[in-house]
């Protein structure tokens, strides 16, 4: 199967990347990345497989159509981690967040439908807004609530609109909160490790009351590669982690796991527009064989280790202040 990963060097597509170029979803892989290396997409995340015959990269954006309409002819499938997804910074300056992950799609699903390809593309839980008890399904209304997630969400309703008008093969994916090595520092769990390890205050939003489900990244990419093999063309799939915490009782923890106590912790004024929970129902994924297998424990505690072992990985990122 020859494969094209766009977002390939980031922290989820990086990943994906690596277990297809291992064997860790099974038979070989011919792939192409495609990356704009833009400041959270990273060669050194591509280290490990660089020299593998089957690997290509390619620089360049989603956003390209001529570029697009050049590679994406000769693969099989293309997979689409290429996303502006920090939050913050979409809050900061929603511009970039509309070109990459709206425009950037549509130019995907056009490059993909005159090559005749498949495409699997990677969501996010936040499109369906925030949710007091329960789980959402897949068919729940999307309630975006920040630039980022309308986005997402625009670029969900794409695809449904590509297969519903054109039949293309395009298969969605929404995914609970990620956590594993490589992740960008300014996300939550890689943000207050490093500043725990410099010896930092880290910052807790409100009153730390927000629940979110973990999702390692190593389960998420199986269910990725799962919906790529086993899933329905025009269909959405949740995946999800099974560990519901909130930002309080994770602090918690990652005090414990790094040394340091409730002394460390400012608590600063809640983000606009902050949801409140996320909780995916996945019996959907789960029906075509899907389970976590990384237990929230002991996969926390590896990735406390992985930022302590890997600090000329992440300190240049923190310095550079990209």
């Amino acid at each position: 199967m020859r494969l094209l990963v766009t977002g390939g060097a980031g922290f989820i597509g990086s990943h994906y990347v690596r277990g297809l170029l291992t064997g860790a979803f099974g038979g070989a892989a011919a792939v192409t990345v495609l990356d704009a290396l833009t400041y959270a997409g990273n060669p050194a995340n591509l280290a490990p497989v660089a020299d593998h015959p089957g690997y290509r990269f390619v620089h360049g954006d989603i956003a390209d159509a001529a570029l697009l309409a050049d590679l994406v002819p000769g693969h099989d499938v293309v997979v689409n981690f290429a996303a502006e997804t920090h939050v913050d910074r979409s809050i900061a300056d929603p511009t970039a967040f509309l070109r990459t992950n709206v425009l950037g799609v549509q130019c995907l699903l056009e490059a993909v439908r005159a090559a005749g390809a498949r495409m699997v593309h990677v969501s996010t839980d936040e499109v369906y807004g925030s949710i007091e008890v329960g789980s959402w399904p897949e068919d729940h209304p999307l309630l975006p609530n920040s630039p980022y997630s309308a986005a997402k969400a625009g670029a969900d309703l794409l695809c449904r609109a590509y297969h519903r008008t054109y039949g293309l093969d395009v298969r969605v994916t929404r995914c609970s909160n990620n956590y594993g090595p490589h992740q960008y520092p300014e996300k939550l769990i890689p943000l207050f490790v490093t500043h725990l390890h410099d010896g930092r205050q880290v910052p807790l939003y409100g009153d730390g009351g927000n629940v979110r489900d973990w999702l390692h990244v190593d389960d998420h990419c199986r269910g990725v590669h799962l919906v790529l093999e086993r899933g329905a063309a025009g269909e959405v799939y949740n995946i999800g982690g099974g560990t519901e915490l909130s930002n309080k009782e994770l602090t918690a923890q990652l005090l414990a796991a790094c040394g340091a106590d409730w002394s460390a912790v400012t608590y600063v004024a809640d983000r606009p527009g902050h949801d409140r929970r996320y909780s995916v129902d996945t019996r959907k994924l789960a029906a075509l064989g899907y389970a976590p297998r990384v237990p929230f424990a002991s996969g926390l505690t590896d990735v406390v280790r992985w930022y302590r072992d890997n600090e000329s990985w992440w300190r240049p990122l923190t310095e550079s202040g990209r």
